[in-house]
């Protein structure tokens, strides 16, 4: 099946009330198993390449974009290719040679007016080349070290008059919002604040993005995907299956040395997670 753009993607699960999930890539088996999970479960889905993974293959984008965006299109269910959480605006620029259709550009860690206009920047600079942008308003921790942060700590969340205004203020395609969730988590004992989802819901003229779903116990996740989200990022779950599964097999089998049969299960317990993701996203989960 050709590789679909995530504005695609996006714009179908809100036309039908659904979420849609949005999976990170670190190696190639991460991309494999989404795309098999994908499958498994009848549903698509979003395959997004972090800055962070960029800088773990050495700084370089297109080995890995060009690996993911096989997988994609070899696919039988509609995948997207997605780059997340970019700061490098050289990073950004990059995903017009691959097959990017879209990009997180995270600007977050920015005075409120210098994010504003960054991300505007950047919205322009994509919308030229019709890449769809999303951005984040809000503090959701847990990045690269940070602790993970409540949702009722003031500050944190994510104000509905100011999203509005950001939104209007860029001209982003997506909105990430702090409404409760927290980037790698392994435990998943998120409590999100639906209301202020169906708040931000009601201001904001784009689709909702929840980052940090991994820590979202599943009720949570049907709820906020009722209250208003669309778009649902998946990263941490993966590596807990992945790390899991390989650990289980090395402990019983420490003499192998071929990669091929710790990967091997390893791929199939990512593949399982992303179908139990995608199975609560539907409007009758």
């Amino acid at each position: 099946m050709p590789l679909v753009s995530t504005a695609e993607l996006v714009e179908a699960a809100a036309a039908d009330g659904r979420g849609i999930a949005a999976f990170n890539v670190i190696t190639l088996e991460h991309a494999e198993a989404i795309a098999a999970g994908a499958e498994q479960a009848g549903a698509p889905a979003i395959l997004q390449i972090s800055e962070n993974a960029v800088k773990f293959h050495g700084g370089q984008l297109a080995a890995l974009a060009t690996a993911a965006s096989t997988v994609a299109r070899t696919s039988s269910v509609p995948l997207a290719l997605h780059l997340d959480h970019v700061v490098s605006v050289d990073l950004l620029r990059s995903a017009a040679d691959e097959d990017f259709s879209s990009v997180m550009f995270d600007a977050s860690k920015l005075p409120y007016e210098d994010n504003v206009k960054a991300t505007a920047d950047a919205v322009r600079w994509g919308h030229e080349r019709g890449i769809w942008i999303e951005a984040e308003l809000g503090k959701v921790g847990g990045k690269e070290g940070e602790p993970p942060l409540d949702a009722h700590t003031p500050g944190v969340r994510t104000s509905p008059s100011e999203a509005a205004a950001y939104v209007a203020a860029t001209g982003i395609d997506a909105l990430a919002v702090a409404v409760g969730s927290s980037h790698a988590m392994t435990e998943r004992t998120a409590s999100l604040d639906h209301t202020l989802i169906a708040r931000l819901r009601a201001a904001v003229p784009v689709p909702l993005v929840l980052h940090g779903s991994s820590g979202v116990p599943d009720e949570e996740i049907r709820a906020a995907v009722a209250s208003g989200m669309v778009k649902i990022n998946v990263g941490t779950a993966l590596n807990t299956a992945f790390t899991g599964a390989v650990r289980d097999f090395l402990t019983a089998n420490p003499s192998t040395v071929d990669p091929r049969k710790y990967l091997g299960p390893a791929r199939e317990a990512m593949a399982e997670t992303v179908a139990g993701f995608l199975s609560l996203l539907g409007p009758e989960a």
